[in-house]
């Protein structure tokens, strides 16, 4: 089915604090998190859009505006880290062709042949896990089934879905298995944030209280670092080399911890049983994604003041079974969500996914993307786009 472009409709407001029930009576801007990069007035354009899958009876039905949006989002989050992940894995995913046929089903120019990865890169994923290039393979199919299948619910149900193919502009690497073709994410460039690790591990913290955690690479949230190789010549620096792959390991975890937060958040706004049944079982994936990436993470080869050879940023991988880590709370395979204080500390502690506000959650989501480095390089008109879609998702209330 063809696709026709969509204006967006008017954004109605956040309900105030926590309350998800509360009906909006007027709009609300459009200028949200990204004042100082020139966003204003924004426009929804569906462009190319995926064949549409109706019902049993070849009808389709609608869904309230509300739950469109947050999955209209949830679908654009998706296509983001199926882009991301696709980068990983031509460089170092197993090198079958199942994914790159399905990518090449749906990203137009996308190679239905797979690259036959980076033979240095996989060798250095083997210290984390000998079944990283695995991983890797199926945690990237797992992503483009999600934005081609939320996609395909909001076309049968009459709503307009998401689309990025105009913002494929970015470079890809120039190193042995990347295909050359237009990127909507940048992996050369990342500052990432690696809270979770001490997030999960606390036992007397919670973000969704106001809490701050420190990073477990306090060097990766300092700096442009990339998680794969720019060029070949970056393989002629071994400690360097390594330290690319270490700074995957942990961007693996920064991804898909948000993923692991933002589908209960949004969660709680959605009005359909059907639209909540979706999201708890996509979001229990991330879930999964997120636990696996935690374990790799910890076993990246320590290294102490590696110097990128192109800028000069230094990077520091440290044992972090040893001091000031280390200990029951910090051993590095410890991969379950340590028990602590949630919705009342009166009720006492409990393991749970943190945070799971759902204030701002989707507006959140894109703003830690953003500060990730991800879209170093991405045009204005993107921005808008995405600030669209989370305003939009956020201004989602529950209908009784």
């Amino acid at each position: 089915m063809a696709s026709k472009d969509r204006t967006a409709t008017a954004v109605t407001p956040e309900a105030t604090g926590e309350d998800v029930n509360s009906q909006p009576n007027h709009e609300v801007p459009r200028r949200s998190f990204l004042k100082g990069m020139g966003v204003a007035g924004v426009a929804l354009s569906a462009g190319a859009v995926l064949p549409s899958v109706l019902n049993a009876q070849g009808t389709s039905s609608s869904i309230t505006t509300g739950d469109a949006a947050i999955l209209r989002f949830l679908a654009a989050a998706e296509i983001l880290e199926t882009d991301l992940w696709l980068q990983y894995q031509e460089i170092g995913g197993i090198q079958d062709a199942e994914v790159s046929k399905l990518a090449s089903q749906f990203i137009p120019g996308y190679p239905a042949a797979p690259t036959g990865g980076n033979s240095l890169y996989m060798q250095d994923l083997i210290p984390l896990d000998s079944d990283m290039s695995q991983y890797i393979h199926d945690n990237t199919e797992d992503e483009l089934t999600h934005e081609v299948w939320i996609n395909n619910y909001l076309l049968a149900h009459a709503a307009a879905p998401a689309n990025l193919d105009q913002f494929r502009n970015l470079h890809s690497s120039k190193a042995t298995g990347a295909n050359q073709i237009g990127r909507l994410t940048n992996l050369m460039q990342l500052t990432v944030d690696t809270s979770w690790w001490t997030r999960y591990r606390s036992r007397t913290k919670n973000p969704d209280f106001g809490d701050t955690f420190l990073p477990a690479i306090p060097t990766l949230a300092v700096g442009q670092h990339p998680a794969i190789p720019r060029s070949d010549n970056d393989a002629n620096h071994p400690d360097f080399f390594q330290a690319i792959v270490n700074t995957a390991g942990f961007h693996f975890g920064t991804i898909e911890q948000g993923g692991t937060s933002l589908y209960p958040s949004l969660a709680q706004r959605v009005t359909s049983v059907e639209v909540l049944r979706i999201l708890l079982s996509i979001g229990g994936t991330e879930v999964m994604h997120f636990q696996t990436w935690q374990d790799k993470a910890g076993n990246a080869p320590p290294l102490t003041n590696v110097v990128d050879p192109l800028t000069g940023v230094k990077v520091t991988f440290p044992n972090l079974n040893a001091p000031p880590f280390g200990g029951e709370d910090f051993q590095t395979n410890l991969i379950m969500p340590e028990p602590t204080f949630f919705v009342q500390k009166s009720f006492g502690p409990v393991s749970i996914i943190r945070p799971t506000h759902t204030k701002g959650a989707a507006m959140g989501a894109l703003k830690a993307l953003t500060a990730d480095g991800l879209f170093i390089g991405q045009s204005n008109a993107f921005f808008q786009y995405m600030t669209t879609l989370a305003a939009e998702a956020d201004a989602a209330v529950r209908e009784c």
